[in-house]
């Protein structure tokens, strides 16, 4: 988590407060209280659940929504067969890559409005893939003009990732590609996270 996004949402708080929008502050801390509760919590566990991680990250992006004006909206999709209760992942790792999706893509759009973020949770036979999809500007590489704080993040998750996919035979694997509209124009950019799909009742052994 960045300390800038601490550091901003107490400011934010703080201005809610000055301005007396009691209800938008007393929403936007009880949100953060259970962020910074779940990121503890998580911290130091090599596994959580997918509903565990997805509830974080939920807080997180609402948060950046209030912060942000609701320049962006988002979506959620989990397919039927993922169930998200028993479904494992390492914590800590979808978030860094949807601050940089919302702080460099969707925030950096000439529209103040109409950005969109779609996370989609899918499974391939026995491989599970996490899609963020979102329509903001054009990336040709990940980590094109990013600050070093940023890159850090996202060089910590893709470590973290590939740590325990060593660890436990995962065979995980990070792609980014540009999407094009019917016309070959490009129209937004998806980024995958796949994985073998880890069940609560197969815990799976060091190796």
């Amino acid at each position: 988590m960045d300390p800038h996004f601490i550091f901003n949402s107490l400011n934010a708080i703080h201005h809610y407060i000055l301005t007396t929008s009691t209800d938008m502050a007393s929403l936007y801390l009880t949100r953060f209280a259970r962020l910074m509760r779940l990121m503890i919590s998580n911290f130091n566990k090599e596994w959580v659940t997918l509903q565990e991680d997805l509830e974080a990250l939920e807080l997180y992006i609402q948060l950046e929504q209030l912060r942000f004006d609701q320049q962006f909206s988002y979506q959620v999709r989990i397919v039927q067969d993922v169930n998200s209760h028993s479904t494992l992942i390492p914590p800590l790792i979808i978030q860094p890559y949807v601050q940089y999706v919302i702080w460099h893509r969707l925030l950096m759009r000439p529209e103040k409005t109409g950005g969109r973020l779609v996370v989609h949770i899918g499974k391939d036979d026995n491989r599970l893939y996490i899609q963020l999809e979102d329509n903001g500007i054009q990336a040709s590489e990940l980590l094109d003009d990013i600050g070093e704080r940023q890159a850090a993040g996202i060089d910590i998750a893709a470590e973290r990732l590939y740590m325990m996919s060593e660890k436990y035979q995962m065979k995980a694997g990070i792609q980014a590609q540009q999407l094009f509209d019917e016309t070959r124009r490009p129209n937004g950019n998806r980024l995958t996270i796949s994985m073998e799909h880890m069940l609560s009742r197969h815990m799976p052994l060091a190796v």
